[in-house]
C-alpha cells in the first residue's frame, strides 16, 4: 500500500489535466460534427456524441486499470503481447468483413474493433524492451536491424489489410530511433527521397527553358549529385574529391544546358545520367583504394536515389490503387478532381475558412450540419473545430497539443532506465505523427491516408489504443524513482 500511495503522487498529473482537455474539447467537436437539426438529445446512446461518452468514460477506466498494474508487467510481457498481436493483426488479413475496402475491422456484432490501433502500443513495448538489452547497440547494424524488423513488421501486415494510412503510423518510429542515437543518415535519406518524389512527379511534364528537357529529372538528377558530393565531404572529410564531383557535375551540366539553348536543342537528362555513371564509378574506386565504408554508404545512396527516382512514376502509376494516385496529383497539384478525390480537402477548406476569427459558435456550423465534409467526426473531424471555434479555437487546439507533446519530450528525459525513455519516444513519434497528417492532410497540405487525431476523431479502437499508449507511459514514469530488488 505505501508503494502503491508514492506512485499515485509520482503520477504526472499535468499530463492528465492534458488529457482531459484533450477529451472535453473532443467530445465538444464530435457533437458540433455528428449534430444534425432536430436532435433533441446530445447524450442519448443512439447519437454519435452519445456513444463517444461511453467510449471517453471507458477509456477513463481504461487509464486508471492501467496505472494500478505493476509496472514491471509491461516490460516482463512486452514481447508476448508484441506476439499476440501480430497473430491478431494477420489474422484479421483473412477477416470476411470488408468496411470501404479495408479488411482491417473485426466485427463482433454492434462492436467493431481495430487491431492496427492497439498494435501500436505493443509495437512500442517490444521496441522499448529490445533496446534496454544489456548488449543492445544501436550503432551495431545487426541490434539495429532488429528494431527495424520489429517495426517493419505489423506495417506489412496493417499494408495487407489494405489499410495503408495506419500502416504510415508506424514509420514514425524512426524519429525514437534517431533519438536513440541511429546515424542521421537514414533521417537524411528519407527526406531525399520525399523530395525526389515530390519534386520528380510534380514537374515531370513541364520542359525546361525551350530544350527538349524535362523540369523534374533534370532537377532531381542534378540534386543527387549535389547532395553525393556534399555526403563525400561531410562524412569523408575529402574536399578534393567532393569538389571533383560537385564541378565536374554541374559545371557539365550548365554547359549542357547552355548549348542545348543556344546551339543544338537536345535532352539533357542523357548527360546528367552519363555523369551520374562516371560519379558511381568515382565513388567505387574510392571505396577501394581508401577502404573506407563511409565511401561504401554513399555510394548505396547514390545508386539508391537513381533507381527510387526512376521507380517512383512507375510505382505511382501501375502499382499504387487508383484512389491513392488520384490523391497524390491531387496534392501535388496534378489533378484538381474537386467533385471526387479532392472533394473531402476542398470542403474541409471551405468550412474551415468560413470559421473566420471566432468561427460561427458550438452546432451553428454549415458546412458540417449539411453534411458537405465527409467523414467529419472522424478522419475530417479538425475542420468543425475550424468552422464553430474559428481560428482561435483551432489554435487553442493545437497549442494543447502541443503542451502535450512538449510534456511528453520532458517526461521521457527524465526516465532512469532505458525502456521508460525508449517507450516515451515512441509515444511521443505516434502522437506527432497523427497531429501532423491529420491536420496536414484537412487543410490539404499532405495526403489524405485516413488516420484519426488523438483524442477527437469518433471511435473506442482510436481512442482506447491512445489511452493505452499513454497511460502506460505513466505508469513506467510514476515507478522511475523506485527501488528494484
Amino acid at each position: 500500500m505505501k508503494q502503491q500511495n508514492s506512485v499515485l503522487r509520482s503520477i504526472d498529473w499535468i499530463t492528465i489535466l492534458i488529457y482531459i482537455a484533450l477529451l472535453a474539447f473532443g467530445w465538444v467537436s464530435v457533437c458540433g460534427a455528428s449534430y444534425s437539426y432536430g436532435d433533441a438529445d446530445l447524450f442519448s446512446l443512439e447519437t454519435r456524441s452519445g456513444m463517444q461518452i461511453v467510449w471517453i468514460v471507458t477509456s477513463i477506466m481504461l487509464g486508471t486499470c492501467l496505472l494500478l498494474i505493476d509496472d514491471r508487467l509491461y516490460e516482463t510481457f512486452a514481447f508476448a503481447i508484441y506476439v499476440v498481436m501480430l497473430l491478431l493483426l494477420f489474422a484479421t488479413i483473412f477477416n470476411p468483413h470488408e468496411i470501404k475496402g479495408s479488411r482491417s475491422w473485426i466485427v463482433m456484432g454492434p462492436l467493431r474493433i481495430q487491431p492496427a490501433e492497439f498494435a501500436k502500443f505493443a509495437t512500442a513495448l517490444a521496441v522499448a524492451k529490445l533496446m534496454s538489452g544489456y548488449k543492445f547497440s544501436i550503432e551495431k547494424w545487426k541490434d539495429l536491424a532488429k528494431a527495424i524488423a520489429m517495426i517493419i513488421t505489423p506495417m506489412i501486415l496493417i499494408v495487407m489489410q489494405k489499410e495503408t494510412g495506419s500502416a504510415l503510423v508506424y514509420a514514425s518510429l524512426f524519429l525514437m530511433l534517431y533519438r536513440e542515437g541511429m546515424t542521421g543518415s537514414f533521417l537524411f535519406t528519407g527526406i531525399a527521397m520525399v523530395v525526389y518524389f515530390v519534386v520528380g512527379i510534380r514537374f515531370e511534364q513541364p520542359l525546361l527553358w525551350e530544350t527538349p528537357t524535362h523540369v523534374g529529372p533534370f532537377v532531381v538528377l542534378l540534386l543527387i549529385q549535389i547532395l553525393t558530393s556534399a555526403l563525400v565531404l561531410v562524412y569523408c572529410k575529402a574536399k578534393k574529391e567532393a569538389k571533383y564531383i560537385f564541378l565536374t557535375s554541374v559545371g557539365i551540366t550548365l554547359l549542357a544546358l547552355l548549348f542545348s539553348q543556344f546551339v543544338i536543342p537536345f535532352n539533357i537528362i542523357w548527360v546528367q545520367l552519363l555523369l551520374l555513371v562516371v560519379t558511381i564509378c568515382y565513388l567505387a574506386w574510392l571505396l577501394y583504394y581508401n577502404h573506407m565504408r563511409e565511401y561504401f554508404f554513399i555510394l548505396l545512396f547514390t545508386i539508391g536515389s537513381a533507381v527510387f527516382f526512376f521507380s517512383a512514376s512507375y510505382v505511382l502509376n501501375n502499382i499504387m490503387e487508383p484512389h491513392q494516385r488520384v490523391r497524390i496529383n491531387v496534392l501535388l497539384g496534378l489533378e484538381e478532381d474537386l467533385a471526387g478525390a479532392g472533394y473531402n480537402v476542398h470542403q474541409s477548406e471551405i468550412a474551415i475558412g468560413s470559421g473566420g476569427l471566432r468561427g460561427k459558435g458550438f452546432l451553428n456550423g454549415t458546412q458540417t450540419k449539411l453534411k458537405f465534409v465527409p467523414e467529419q467526426d472522424t478522419d475530417f473531424i479538425f475542420c468543425t473545430v475550424g468552422e464553430e471555434e474559428g481560428f482561435l479555437g483551432s489554435a487553442s487546439v493545437l497549442l494543447l497539443f502541443l503542451c502535450l507533446i512538449l510534456r511528453l519530450i520532458y517526461v521521457s528525459e527524465r526516465q532512469t532506465h532505458t525502456f521508460g525513455r525508449v517507450y516515451g519516444y515512441c509515444v511521443v513519434s505516434i502522437f506527432l505523427f497523427h497531429l501532423f497528417i491529420n491536420v496536414g492532410m484537412v487543410l490539404g497540405l499532405t495526403p489524405v491516408i485516413g488516420i484519426p487525431l488523438p483524442f477527437f476523431s469518433y471511435g473506442g479502437s482510436s481512442l482506447w489504443g491512445f489511452t493505452l499508449l499513454l497511460f502506460i507511459f505513466l505508469r513506467i514514469d510514476a515507478s522511475r524513482k523506485l527501488m528494484r530488488q
